[in-house]
């Protein structure tokens, strides 16, 4: 039986590189298991821009920072890195490469997946400099024109990516057109299936009511943005409701969050984190989130209105992202906290029944959940020496090539 020996590259700014990751890393273990009996699954998941040198740790970390605490000072941190460019500079490269080449010294895969802008034109340099036999593969994550500049790699094997907007701005850059394939974001398997918990055990479990207007506000991974301005005017809502309030890896935002419930009217569960967002996002009526990638296509896979936080300007690779689903009625935008009431009056006063099952728009390929599967066949696929990406994975496209939606 053949074995598959697959690296996934990533990176922890914010968690959606995380996700896209664990999306594909699960799909495959998914699909080999249904579809390859008997075939072992090599499968290494690594974060090498922050382990590589100090100074990528520093980058990383800043990245992080910004986003729990100073979010409007992130456009220039995107600016910056797009001038200075130092996932394709000489110096960026004489920093990650020695760690890099003892990485390839000791092992090669046969399949590399990034899912993380700094690190590709690196990879294509040590890879054509050691002369290593493995193929690459880019899954952009970021779903609008806007994309970072460290995803247009012309000499990938094969750039996957979310839909039309993100394709022609990589062929913009110079990425062949024979060498992208649209077929969506990669979601993780548990939002395309039942949750485990039910919404009456969820927000039981909680001290919620399942028969109430459930709104969560998701502070996301680093625990930022204006969270505690848009929930201190949940109060101003007329109908009953009741809030989730997730705070990442914020402990400060933990605790002020938690004293603000104590005293508001708004029932209201505090947590730092959840494990299962799959299960969140099917027990709330309305996510408060900001333009994440991962997080906001995780939302729409579970049909879950979204009101994206854009009371600071969201980041420039973000807020195409808030252009496209506001125009095709999937999320909405706050500009000013007080908002949030309008927002909770249009979704509507109680929860909506069997909302999985509604259609999604087809615009921008938003109803390819299940990309994470095409994907992961793409890879295994590749894993053959033979295959070649560009001329046999032709036929693998959103418009004509669907996986069928996996048994429960």
């Amino acid at each position: 039986m053949p074995d598959y020996k697959i690296w996934i590259f990533f990176s922890d700014t914010g968690g959606g590189h995380r996700s896209a990751a664990e999306a594909i890393e699960a799909t495959l273990e998914e699909v080999v298991a249904k579809d390859h009996p008997g075939c072992k699954l090599d499968l290494v998941m690594d974060t090498p821009a922050e382990r590589s040198h100090p100074v990528n740790r520093v980058f990383v970390d800043l990245y992080n920072r910004l986003l729990r605490h100073h979010q409007a000072w992130m456009k220039y941190y995107y600016w910056f890195l797009h001038a200075v460019r130092p996932d394709d500079s000489l110096i960026g490269y004489l920093l990650i490469k020695p760690f890099l080449r003892k990485l390839f010294g000791g092992d090669v895969p046969a399949v590399l997946v990034s899912v993380h802008p700094m690190i590709n034109h690196v990879l294509v340099r040590v890879r054509r400099e050691m002369r290593l036999p493995f193929k690459l593969i880019v899954v952009v994550t970021d779903p609008n024109r806007d994309l970072w500049r460290g995803w247009g790699v012309e000499e990938a094997d094969l750039t996957i990516v979310p839909n039309d907007l993100a394709a022609d701005r990589l062929t913009s850059w110079g990425v062949p057109p024979e060498r992208i394939r649209v077929l969506g974001m990669p979601v993780h398997p548990d939002f395309l299936r039942p949750p485990r918990i039910g919404r009456v055990e969820f927000l039981g479990s909680l001290g919620l009511d399942p028969r109430r207007l459930t709104v969560c506000l998701n502070a996301g991974w680093a625990g930022g943005g204006n969270m505690m301005q848009v929930f201190e005017k949940l109060s101003l809502v007329k109908r009953p409701i009741q809030a989730l309030f997730l705070c990442g890896h914020n402990s400060e935002l933990f605790e002020q969050a938690r004293a603000y419930a104590a005293r508001l009217s708004v029932k209201t569960a505090v947590l730092p984190f959840h494990d299962s967002m799959a299960d969140v996002m099917s027990a709330c009526d309305l996510m408060v989130t900001k333009a994440g990638g991962l997080t906001t296509f995780e939302a729409i896979a579970r049909r879950l209105p979204i009101a994206f936080d854009v009371i600071t300007p969201p980041m420039p690779q973000e807020s195409g992202t808030v252009e496209m689903l506001v125009q095709q009625k999937l999320a909405f935008a706050l500009r000013r906290p007080e908002e949030i009431v309008r927002v909770v009056e249009q979704v509507g006063p109680v929860p909506v029944p069997d909302r999985e099952k509604q259609p999604l728009p087809p615009a921008h390929n938003l109803d390819q959940t299940y990309a994470s599967y095409n994907i992961a066949k793409i890879v295994l696929a590749a894993c053959e020496p033979s295959y070649d990406l560009v001329r046999d994975a032709a036929a693998y496209t959103a418009d004509n090539w669907l996986s069928p939606e996996p048994s429960y």
